[in-house]
């Protein structure tokens, strides 16, 4: 007997990460770490958040609690197998225990990193993809300053190879942090157009997970949640930077948006956003935000799950009226979500972000060749993607 109801989706899901949040919860690091048996811990940071006091906090906790710490502060935006070998050496150096990862994506990247071969040896090639460590991985605390990647809940470390330049994706479940610490008054230190581009970054990790082929039930609960504290909570913060709670939301719904990304992955605004970021140094978030409003019409135009679906968040956050049909909610979502977008400063067009026209079978190419573009609703290849790249140029 039939319900009428969606057929669910099957899903294996085991949460892996405790998330301590509050205001002031940094404070908590060094019990944490002595929980999960901490002695010698290496914090991993870059030299902005030691600049903003944020690392000698975190250390000093960890030394008030009885531990060890060592400091690798040489993290890079978008880390490469070389920025892991220098992190490597230094946990080498001091045998340490624990990890912290304290700072935005590239930060807890590297932390990821460097505890695969730490634990398991070899080079980052090879966990390339999912499940490659064979050992246990060392305990790790992720203290996110950020509110954007997520990456404090997910098993994936994205590292770059240094000569090729290829990003590669190592998913482990030992790779995720047992604790993540969200404790929004570490985002005041952010300038403004951090928190614009992390935003709308993970406003995109909602809206995206929201429609991919792997969602599931507890993959669309996080999407919708992460959606709900991220739509209305960045134009606050951007125009009231000091307000701790709205930060918090925004925080939280990072780590929602992170959650629904380990359950149900990615889709086209990433595959399309990550050669734009590789040819013409267009920042990830802004890069995400350009391409999202027309990979969103081109999903709802071709998928009526993905029109249900972001028909849903609009819903979720009030957008529009709820007596309109879908094809009106999305349309109510669109409008709301670009003027967000346009508050972030994020481009307009191509043009407006320096891309260069000729180039748009180049950056087709290789969106269609992105690992996020297989799980997108609608199927993608470098056509679609080269109309795609047009509509906004």
């Amino acid at each position: 007997m039939t319900t009428g109801l969606p057929t669910l989706a099957a899903f294996d899901q085991s949460p892996r990460t405790r998330l301590v949040f509050g205001p002031g919860t940094l404070q908590r690091l060094g019990g944490l770490a002595r929980e999960l048996g901490g002695t010698r811990v290496l914090l991993v940071t870059d030299r902005g958040i030691v600049a903003a006091g944020h690392a000698g906090r975190g250390a000093e906790g960890l030394r008030a609690a009885g531990l060890s710490v060592v400091i690798y502060d040489g993290v890079r935006e978008n880390p490469t197998t070389a920025d892991v070998a220098a992190c490597l050496a230094v946990a080498q150096a001091a045998s340490v225990d624990l990890i912290v990862g304290l700072g935005g994506g590239s930060s807890m990247d590297t932390a990821k990193g460097t505890n695969f071969i730490l634990t398991n040896g070899g080079q980052m090639r090879d966990y390339w993809g999912v499940g490659k460590a064979t050992k246990p991985m060392l305990p790790l605390i992720a203290v996110p300053t950020t509110s954007g990647t997520g990456s404090e809940c997910q098993s994936a470390a994205l590292i770059a190879d240094e000569i090729t330049h290829q990003k590669m994706a190592c998913l482990d479940p030992k790779a995720a942090a047992r604790v993540a610490i969200l404790d929004p008054e570490l985002t005041l230190s952010m300038p403004r157009g951090v928190t614009a581009v992390t935003g709308v970054d993970a406003l995109a990790h909602a809206l995206e997970t929201a429609v991919t082929t792997k969602r599931n039930e507890v993959s669309r609960m996080n999407s919708v949640a992460a959606f709900q504290l991220l739509l209305p909570s960045l134009p606050r913060v951007l125009s009231t930077p000091g307000d701790v709670d709205a930060r918090g939301r925004m925080q939280l719904g990072a780590a929602f948006a992170g959650t629904a990304i380990e359950l149900s992955m990615l889709g086209a605004a990433h595959s399309a956003a990550n050669p734009l970021t590789a040819h013409f140094n267009v920042v990830h978030g802004a890069a995400v935000g350009l391409m999202l409003p027309h990979v969103m019409r081109h999903n709802a135009a071709g998928s009526i799950e993905a029109r249900d679906a972001y028909a849903e968040l609009a819903r979720a956050t009030g957008t529009g009226n709820r007596a309109d049909g879908p094809e009106a909610q999305v349309a109510a979502l669109l409008e709301r979500l670009q003027a967000v977008l346009n508050e972030a400063g994020i481009p307009r067009t191509l043009g407006a972000a320096g891309v260069d026209p000729q180039q748009l079978p180049t950056l087709a190419a290789e969106a269609a060749r992105q690992w996020t573009a297989t799980f997108n609703p609608v199927p993608m290849d470098a056509a679609a993607f080269e109309a795609l790249y047009r509509a906004a140029i």
